[in-house]
């Protein structure tokens, strides 16, 4: 019974010896290895052996990027406008003996680091560089706060503004400065509209009313063409017509009392027309008569002794 006893005391005892002994370390993790108190080594990802009841394994170390969301926290700006400002923080433990030894609660410390150099960098913009320069902000955050903690076994990899909130009043002012920018923008664009509409449409009666004009001064010109033709045709059908009557006249061989007798008729029709007041007889109208008559005599014989004679006037000095 007793030797029994002891065999199961012998396993136990080499069962606990067996698991202080032999540790696997899962990937992506470290573990520090403490000998007497003092630290001896960092475990690597795998199988690893130490030595029991002397090594002490402290809990390991996620070596993978960890992501802390801060609540908001208060913060006053250049223009004396307190703001709650929340942040998300992405870090990586990269030296696990450092982030044991050198650094309490790392993350009570990163998020008093993260507070205070927050209020340093918002303290030195306005309300609306720190709603529009995030950006730079948040470089910033990842430059001071990577440097504080290097020497923590810490990396910071990225600092992110999740939200601003500024206090209701103000948010209230920025909505209407917004609503009104608004409006005048698209103010703005319907004047630009209605300009480039204006701008088109004089452009437009422009183009119109150059075009009407060229196709008034070309009607202008082929009427013009028209009338100098039809004047050139006109011209060369009386020309024609003159020489025409000229020819039968040489060719007939009118008599002087033929054309006296033409001449006659042709002056009831010089004297028509409203205009024609004054009839003014010319001076070859006695010639013309003198001629008829002579016509007339030849053909009655001799003049009767006793009848009048009729003797064509003198021709006036002046006419």
């Amino acid at each position: 019974m007793v030797a029994l006893i002891v065999i199961v005391v012998v396993v136990v005892f080499a069962l606990v010896v067996a698991a202080r002994t032999i540790r696997v370390i899962p990937q992506a993790r470290a573990g520090v290895v403490e000998r007497l108190g003092r630290y001896s080594r960092t475990l690597e990802p795998g199988l690893t052996i130490v030595t029991p009841f002397i090594d002490r394994v402290k809990p390991l170390v996620d070596l993978r990027e960890q992501v802390v969301n801060f609540s908001p926290q208060s913060v006053i700006t250049e223009d004396n406008v307190v703001v709650g400002i929340e942040t998300v923080l992405y870090f990586t433990i990269t030296d696990p003996r450092s982030a044991t030894y050198e650094i309490a609660n790392p993350l009570q410390a990163i998020e008093q680091l993260t507070v205070t150099t927050l209020r340093n960098v918002i303290g030195g913009l306005t309300l609306e560089a720190t709603l529009t320069a995030r950006e730079n902000v948040n470089t910033e955050l990842r430059v001071v706060l990577d440097e504080a903690t290097g020497k923590w076994g810490i990396r910071i990899n990225r600092v992110e503004i999740k939200s601003v909130d500024p206090p209701p009043d103000i948010r209230s002012a920025m909505e209407k400065q917004m609503r009104a920018e608004r409006d005048r923008r698209a103010a703005i664009l319907t004047a630009e509209g209605e300009k480039q509409s204006q701008i088109l449409t004089a452009e437009g009666a422009k183009q119109a009313a150059v075009l009407t004009a060229e196709g008034a001064q070309q009607a202008a010109v082929l009427d013009a063409e028209g009338e100098r033709q039809a004047a050139i045709l006109r011209a060369q059908g009386e020309a024609k017509a003159i020489d025409t009557v000229f020819s039968a006249i040489h060719e007939g061989k009118p008599n002087r009392e033929l054309l006296s007798y033409e001449y006659l008729q042709m002056l009831p029709q010089l004297a028509e027309g409203d205009s024609n007041k004054v009839f003014v007889v010319p001076s070859e109208f006695a010639q013309a008569f003198a001629g008829i008559g002579e016509a007339l005599a030849g053909r009655g014989g001799a003049p009767d002794k006793g009848a009048p004679r009729v003797s064509p006037p003198e021709p006036h000095p002046g006419a």
